[in-house]
């Protein structure tokens, strides 16, 4: 006997609807933007003759997303704002913020401090100036927007180069298809990389842009590189200039390097001795583990200091028997360092590439983190090894991320 009831319909998503009311502003009282909206710049912006003449005198090769930071501006409703960028960008500081001021009628604050990365990132100063908004020109955002204390925009200053000559210049110099490739630059040419990307994984099978997040893909800071485990036979890194391309060459020593400069067109092999900087660093640590009393420097340039790595070099200090002092210093510099007679052995939690990088100039051992991880905690030197995975999102336990897991 077949039933004539009709089985009901089965709803294939089930489950009870929650009513909430959403927050319109956010912890700091700044009122939230859908993503949507924040997308799309109005044609008044991107049409306006008279902007467009007077954007006519930055270079035509630099993004410096000017329609993207007027909306934002605007949006925003800000009253003063703060332009903040490496050295290298500051002569166009002046033109930018002249723009600013007219189509936004804000008043404009350049923060003329040195910036050295993305780590430099200064919204606390920023905001005792009075500003409530702040654009970092330059570098990647390390730290989230949803965690400076005012609001805050990343523009990159993406830099359009002659790729066709660049990806002529590696095909002319690996002719061999089966070369194992790994690009990287800094994030001025990341476009760049993937566009090159594009046509070079034509012809060579083994082609990769490796990524270390948080950091975007092929990216690379001076103390943060993805580690590559040999799986590749050739870096090459496109920018100017050594301090990023030495991160990854010391993370990956046994790794061919060669570097692209964009402004010159000139392709070089690139070396760099890491077995000397690994026996200086080692001698460095050993000096540091004999100490009595060992200071420690928490940088205060922009963000460049974590409370949670001091926290665990202290503990680790402690717990070997030793004291600490704890300096605050926006720079270090030897003469600063010399001032403090009492001190036996530093440990600066600022840029680990400064104790690497400027050791010899230093009368006393001046560790980064990872080694001071080795001189006070539980971890063993590996003589092959130097991890630079400061910012990584699976850094060890001296790192930013791994501090705060570890602690």
């Amino acid at each position: 006997i077949m039933s004539t009831t009709q089985p009901k319909k089965r709803r294939r998503f089930v489950g009870k609807k929650k009513f909430t009311t959403k927050k319109s502003v956010d912890e700091r009282g700044i009122k939230k933007v859908s993503a949507r909206k924040r997308r799309e710049i109005p044609d008044e912006i991107k049409n306006n003759p008279d902007l467009l003449a007077d954007m006519e005198v930055l270079p035509s090769n630099y993004n410096f997303e000017i329609f993207k930071s007027i909306w934002r501006i605007q949006e925003a409703n800000s009253k003063r704002v703060a332009l903040q960028m490496p050295e290298g960008l500051l002569i166009y500081a002046c033109i930018i913020a002249d723009i600013f001021e007219k189509y936004c009628k804000v008043e404009c604050v350049i923060m003329g401090d040195v910036t050295y990365g993305a780590c430099c990132i200064d919204d606390f100063t920023a905001r005792s100036l009075g500003c409530d908004f702040l654009i970092h020109y330059g570098h990647s955002c390390l730290v989230p927007v949803h965690q400076t204390d005012v609001r805050t925009l990343y523009v990159f200053v993406d830099i359009q180069i002659d790729i066709e000559h660049f990806i002529e210049t590696v095909k002319l110099n690996f002719p061999d298809p089966s070369t194992r490739l790994a690009l990287v630059g800094t994030i001025q040419f990341a476009s760049s990389l993937h566009r090159a990307k594009l046509d070079l994984q034509k012809i060579y099978s083994h082609l990769a842009v490796p990524q270390c997040k948080p950091l975007s893909p092929g990216e690379i800071l001076g103390c943060t590189s993805p580690k590559l485990c040999n799986n590749y036979d050739v870096i090459v890194y496109l920018a100017d200039g050594r301090f990023h391309l030495e991160s990854i060459m010391i993370a990956n020593p046994g790794i061919l390097a060669y570097r692209y400069d964009p402004y010159s067109k000139i392709f070089s092999r690139e070396e760099y001795k890491f077995e000397e900087m690994m026996r200086i660093r080692k001698s460095c640590i050993d000096i540091a583990t004999n100490a009595e009393c060992v200071g420690i420097v928490l940088g205060t340039l922009g963000r460049q200091g974590s409370l949670s790595i001091l926290d665990n070099i202290k503990k680790n200090i402690v717990a070997s028997g030793k004291t600490y002092v704890v300096v605050l210093l926006s720079e270090i510099f030897p003469t600063k360092l010399n001032l403090f007679s009492d001190i036996d052995a530093w440990v600066q939690i600022a840029c680990p590439r400064l104790s690497i990088d400027w050791a010899t100039g230093f009368d006393k051992p001046l560790l980064s983190p990872y080694e001071a991880e080795i001189a006070y905690g539980n971890l063993e030197w590996n003589n092959e090894d130097y991890p630079m995975d400061y910012y990584s999102e699976t850094g060890g336990k001296w790192s930013v991320k791994g501090s705060a897991v570890n602690k």
